[in-house]
């Protein structure tokens, strides 16, 4: 009797009961790893998924524990740091900047001027400025006066806390004292009020101007320039296009005054030392302002005759050498004390 064999099936490979030779396994598991492949999901692929997966979650996770420590440390900061209190009003804040600087001019120009003979008046032109049950006057006890002029938008403060609230700040000038108002406003659907009393600011000091040394001066060729200089100024007052192509270079266009001044003194002319065909040049004219009242008499000069008002101005020149003499190209104010 021919004996069964005994040898048993590996259970890690499927089968339908045939039998394979030990050298025939490594082929059968092969093949149906390659089925495998190409029927369906590795195991490795898998795993890869599995794993860029979880990398994504971490990502998102440290994304949202770094915000939520930072928000707080911010908040934290601000409150501690007083110059954040208020901030200038961003681009996007939708705070009406120019409607609330319009009305802030129009108060400072009321609140600023008082006289005891007109007290009742200022009262009611105060009144579509203040809130209902705010003291008429606002602050002033109806004695003395003020004057004051000149109101410029000097800038806003939009309170951060509360963006229907700010501080617009307007400087005046009062005889001879400049000065600086903070107005605070609150706005509502495009209506505006004075939110509390003003206050009044110092002056800003003026600014330290650092000195400029002397410049070396050509002194041999602002004697050659003198001369010209003279001549392109009296046409340049009178704006006579014919004379001042004697005295322009080729190719500008230099508009002048159109007869509103005259020239009275050409009084310096200060060349620095250079030695290109293209110069800057000082100009120190005095202009001579007739008055603007035809019947008003002009004040008496040294000579006994009517003398106009004069003026001092000083002008940057930029002159270019053409053909062997020298011509204005260019006009324009200084921006510095030279020489």
């Amino acid at each position: 009797m021919a004996r069964r064999s005994t040898v048993q099936q590996d259970p890690r490979i499927p089968g339908d009961g045939e039998l394979y030779a030990p050298e025939d396994l490594d082929r059968v598991a092969s093949g149906r790893r390659g089925m495998s492949r190409r029927g369906g999901w590795g195991g490795g692929a898998g795993r890869w998924l599995i794993w860029t997966g979880r990398a994504v979650l971490w990502a998102v996770i440290v994304v949202i524990v770094v915000n939520g420590v930072r928000a707080p440390f911010e908040r934290f900061t601000q409150a501690n740091n007083p110059g954040t209190g208020a901030a200038a009003a961003p681009s996007d804040s939708g705070f009406p900047v120019t409607q609330a600087s319009a009305f802030a001019l129009q108060f400072a120009a009321v609140y600023l001027n008082f006289d005891e003979a007109n007290a009742d008046q200022r009262a009611e032109r105060l009144r579509s400025f203040l809130p209902d049950g705010a003291d008429p006057q606002f602050g002033w006890n109806r004695v003395g006066r003020m004057s004051a002029g000149a109101f410029q938008f000097a800038g806003i403060d939009v309170d951060i806390s509360d963006p229907s609230f700010a501080r617009v700040k307007v400087t005046y000038q009062s005889g001879s004292r400049r000065g600086l108002l903070s107005v605070p406003v609150y706005h509502e659907g495009g209506r505006f009020v004075v939110a509390a009393q003003p206050a009044l600011l110092p002056e800003p000091a003026p600014a330290g101007l650092p000195q400029v040394a002397d410049p070396e001066r050509d002194s041999a060729m602002e004697a050659e320039l003198r001369p010209q200089l003279e001549g392109f100024f009296r046409a340049y007052a009178s704006s006579n296009q014919v004379d001042l192509q004697r005295y322009v270079a080729s190719g500008e266009t230099i508009e002048g005054f159109g007869g509103a001044f005259t020239l009275a003194q050409l009084k310096d002319v200060v060349v620095p030392v250079g030695s290109d065909n293209t110069r800057q040049v000082k100009a120190v004219v005095v202009w001579a302002v007739p008055s603007g009242d035809p019947n008003a008499v002009a004040s008496a000069g040294p000579d006994g005759l009517a003398a106009d008002a004069g003026l001092e101005q000083a002008y940057q020149l930029t002159v270019e050498k053409q053909g062997g003499k020298w011509f204005v190209k260019q006009v324009q104010g200084p921006s510095r004390s030279v020489g």
